[in-house]
C-alpha cells in the first residue's frame, strides 16, 4: 500500500456494505481521491465487476492510478467534475450502473499538501482549487470581492456568525498587503473571531471559500439530478457529507425523488473508534438511497 493511502477512507465498511448489491456490476466512485474507497470496492467485486473513477484533480487521478494498478484492466479513470456524469457515461457507452459513491469530503491529498492551500494548519498559497486548470482561486476571491460579497459568502457557505466582522478585517488587511497565503488569512480571522473550544476560528471561513471556489453545492445539485436515470433497479447511491449545507441537499433530494427509495431514515455516523483513529471523520454523515423498479 502506498503512502497516499495511509489515511483510511471514512466509513469504509459501511460504504462497501451499503453500496455493493451486485458483485459483478459496474460501480462509480465519483470522488476518487487517492483511491481508498475504490480499492476496497474492487476487492469485493467479482472478476467481471468494474469501477469508473472520476475526479476533478489530475494529481488525484495519477495517485489513484498507482494505487489501483493491480486492477488496471477493470478500472476506468476520468478527469472531470461529477456534475458531468451523464456526459462521461455517454462518452463511455455506459447506460446503467450498479452503484454510485459520492464522498464529499476534501481529500487527504489536498489537506496534506501545503501548496494546494486548503488548510490553515500548513502555510501555503491561498489556492483551494480542486481542479487546478480553473482560473478562479481563493486568493482572487479574498483580494477582489467586495466586503459585502465576502460577508455573504462566508455566512452562506460557512454558516459563520461573525461573517461581517471577518469580511471587514479581510478588506482592511488587504489594504496593507495582498493576502496570498493561508497563514495570512488565518491570522486575520483569528484576530476578530473568538476561539470556540478546539475548533480553530478560521475553520468556517476556509470551508466557505473552498465551497465557493469549487462551486461544490451547485456541482452536487447537478450530479444528484442525473442519478436516477443511470442507476439500475436495486442499484444504490451512497453519499458521505461533512457539513449541514451539503447534507441538507442530499436529504431533500432523496426525499423528493419519486424514483429513489431512502434506505437510511437518519444519516449513519462513524463509530467512536473510527473518530479516535481519524478525527477527520468526526463530522461525516452517510445517506443511502436505492433505485426503485422502473
Amino acid at each position: 500500500m502506498t503512502a497516499e493511502l495511509l489515511h483510511r477512507p471514512v466509513m469504509l465498511e459501511e460504504v462497501c456494505n451499503w453500496l455493493i448489491t451486485d458483485p459483478s456490476g459496474i460501480y462509480v466512485d465519483a470522488t476518487l481521491g487517492g483511491g481508498g474507497h475504490a480499492l476496497a470496492i474492487l476487492n469485493r467485486l467479482e472478476e467481471t465487476g468494474k469501477l469508473l473513477g472520476i475526479d476533478r484533480d489530475r494529481e488525484s487521478l495519477r495517485v489513484a492510478g498507482e494505487n489501483l494498478r493491480s486492477f488496471s484492466d477493470r478500472v476506468i479513470l476520468v478527469h472531470g467534475p461529477f456534475s458531468r456524469i451523464g456526459e462521461i457515461f455517454a462518452s463511455l457507452g455506459i447506460d446503467r450502473v450498479s452503484g454510485m459513491l459520492f464522498d464529499l469530503g476534501v481529500s487527504s491529498l489536498h489537506l496534506d499538501q501545503a501548496e494546494r492551500g486548503f488548510s490553515f494548519e500548513k502555510d501555503g498559497p491561498l489556492d483551494m482549487r480542486m481542479d487546478t486548470t480553473q482560473k478562479l482561486d481563493a486568493s482572487w476571491v479574498v483580494n477582489h470581492c467586495s466586503e459585502k460579497e465576502l460577508a455573504d459568502l462566508i455566512y452562506h457557505y460557512g454558516e459563520e456568525r461573525y461573517a461581517r466582522r471577518i469580511a471587514r478585517a479581510i478588506v482592511e488587511g488587504r489594504k496593507k498587503e495582498r493576502i496570498e497565503s493561508t497563514r495570512q488569512l488565518a491570522q486575520i480571522v483569528e484576530m476578530v473571531v473568538p476561539r470556540r473550544g478546539k475548533i480553530h476560528p478560521a475553520t468556517r471561513t476556509f470551508m466557505a471559500l473552498r465551497i465557493f471556489v469549487n462551486r461544490e453545492l451547485e456541482e452536487l445539485t447537478l450530479a444528484l439530478a442525473q442519478i436516477p436515470q443511470f442507476l439500475q433497479e436495486k442499484g444504490r447511491v451512497v453519499v458521505l457529507s461533512y457539513h449541514s449545507l451539503e447534507d441538507r441537499i442530499v436529504k431533500r433530494f432523496f426525499a423528493d425523488c419519486s424514483e429513489l427509495l431512502v434506505c437510511t431514515r437518519k444519516p449513519l455516523r462513524p463509530s467512536k473508534e473510527e473518530v479516535a483513529r481519524n478525527p477527520r471523520a468526526r463530522s461525516a454523515r452517510l445517506r443511502v438511497a436505492e433505485r426503485m423498479a422502473r
